[in-house]
């Protein structure tokens, strides 16, 4: 995400500080033009930062926000931290901290991704405006007032990535079982879900619709989704799954 806010001009990387203390990030970090630093107290200069992105795994989230609090009065705090309220954070930073929660996908480490962004009363339009223009450069960004549906928001658009990879997986194997050699099996799994994504992003009709156009009466394309459609099988089972799934956000948020 920082690669794309600095490639896209909107900060200039003299403007970051990375605190990271894994070397090899540190250094990754530093081939970027940022200034880095091990630490918190290992970090030059009298900070005083705008905004400060807490990206570390939730297990350890308290320990490592806890030395920020400092700023928990002037900065405006952005969370990419999984499964981590806004309460948490203002626990650790005081009542009147500026907190935004986001959960980005993976698809974001190559501009593809979706980022959904929920804030507490503190937080300020212009720090709302300047921080969502950041995380465009990553992909999608949509904004929601409620916090409690980032569980939802995880169990489809954080998770989903890894639905989409298991189908690509399914439809490769699908196709080699239909006699397809795999690496050719494979190139048409991957490119047709692809370019069915981008075409339902970029066209602009209902995806239903998209889906009747291609499929002819009695076609090859009927019989398929007679099997995917058929009693709801494919839309109950995504269905449990991102149930599943919303209710194990549920629980770790816990």
């Amino acid at each position: 995400m920082l690669a794309g806010w600095l490639k896209s001009g909107k900060l200039a990387p003299s403007e970051t500080l990375v605190i990271e203390p894994n070397q090899e990030l540190r250094d990754r970090a530093g081939r970027l033009g940022s200034v880095v630093a091990s630490s918190i107290d290992d970090a030059a200069g009298d900070l005083s930062p705008e905004i400060v992105v807490i990206a570390v795994k939730p297990q350890v989230i308290r320990e490592v926000t806890a030395g920020y609090r400092k700023f928990g009065g002037s900065a405006t705090f952005v969370s990419v931290a999984a499964g981590t309220g806004i309460a948490a954070f203002t626990e650790i930073l005081g009542a009147d901290a500026a907190v935004m929660r986001c959960m980005p996908n993976t698809p974001a480490a190559i501009g593809k991704g979706m980022m959904v962004v929920v804030s507490n009363a503190n937080v300020k339009e212009p720090a709302k405006a300047f921080v969502g223009d950041l995380l465009s450069t990553s992909g999608k960004v949509a904004t929601i007032d409620d916090e409690s549906l980032m569980d939802a928001v995880t169990a489809v658009s954080g998770s989903g990535p890894a639905y989409i990879f298991h189908f690509i997986e399914c439809l490769t194997d699908a196709a080699v079982a239909a006699g397809l050699p795999a690496d050719t099996a494979r190139l048409l799994a991957m490119q047709t879900v692809y370019g069915a994504a981008s075409l339902a992003a970029e066209s602009g009709e209902d995806p239903a619709v998209l889906r009747r156009q291609v499929t002819s009466p009695n076609g090859t394309t009927a019989a398929a989704l007679e099997v995917l459609m058929g009693q709801d099988r494919l839309k109950t089972l995504v269905t449990e799954a991102v149930e599943a799934a919303k209710a194990r956000s549920v629980e770790l948020g816990k």
